[in-house]
């Protein structure tokens, strides 16, 4: 079971795969003994995708703080 969930996980939306973490995260702390294992045992290749994911997006860019080009008033 696990390793159909492991290998599931490039194909996860984002959203999903942040429900798998709490949960796994969850269960590792109050889970059955055996939930606690299959968890502990899944959460490290868990948290490398999402920092596979974090790692691959781009950059955001900074807001520059552009100022609009005022019209001067000379001459009227």
């Amino acid at each position: 079971m696990t390793m159909d969930l492991l290998d599931k996980l490039p194909g996860m939306t984002d959203d999903d795969l942040g429900n798998l973490i709490s949960n796994a995260e969850r269960l590792a702390q109050t889970g059955t003994p055996k939930q606690q294992h299959a968890a502990q045992t899944m959460l490290p290749a868990i948290h490398a995708e999402a920092v596979r994911r974090r790692d691959s997006r781009p950059a955001k860019r900074g807001t520059q703080g552009r100022r609009k080009a005022t019209v001067s008033a000379q001459g009227v």
